[in-house]
């Protein structure tokens, strides 16, 4: 059983494979029905992680495809077994009604979702979603850090043992 309030954590990223290890430790932890919240500025590396997130899921099963960026489509879907994937750039939706006619609000009950931008969902926001926001360290050349809050013990083990550094 999940905790009510999710534990938060902050790690540094170095680079854009610190963050794609990020993303290829995590997916193997995260269920057909959860939701992953990628907050940040552009080019913070949001879709960067997601990427490597799904082709991590995708190669669990053999699979390969190219995983775009979602910014002009608005959503892109993968599947991963059993596991439907949404992936979501809700960056130029205009009201969270949008997400409803995309069909976001019931793809988050049911398959596994990535959502760049989800602040665009106002109230529709998953309250148990992971809260991923990520931000640019100026002070170094890709210096990223990336904040994670959860309610998923699994996660959360995996995070604090981390310390706040990715061991690449």
């Amino acid at each position: 059983m999940r905790d009510e309030s999710p534990t938060e954590y902050c790690i540094a990223s170095r680079s854009p494979e610190q963050t794609e290890w990020l993303a290829r430790h995590l997916a193997p932890k995260c269920a057909a029905d959860d939701t992953l919240l990628l907050s940040g500025e552009i080019g913070s590396g949001k879709t960067a992680f997601a990427r490597e997130f799904i082709n991590c899921l995708l190669a669990e099963w053999g699979l390969r495809d190219e995983v775009p960026s979602p910014t002009y489509t608005l959503v892109q879907t993968y599947h991963a077994g059993g596991t439907e994937i949404w992936h979501a750039d809700l960056y130029r939706l205009n009201s969270p009604f949008e997400a409803v006619e995309l069909g976001l609000d019931e793809a988050i009950d049911h398959a596994l979702c990535l959502i760049e931008w989800p602040e665009r969902l106002g109230g529709l926001e998953p309250a148990s979603g992971h809260r991923l926001n990520f931000s640019i360290d100026a002070s170094e050349e890709f210096g990223r850090r990336i904040g994670i809050g959860t309610r998923n013990p699994e996660i959360a083990d995996f995070l604090a043992a981390l310390d706040g550094r990715i061991p690449v």
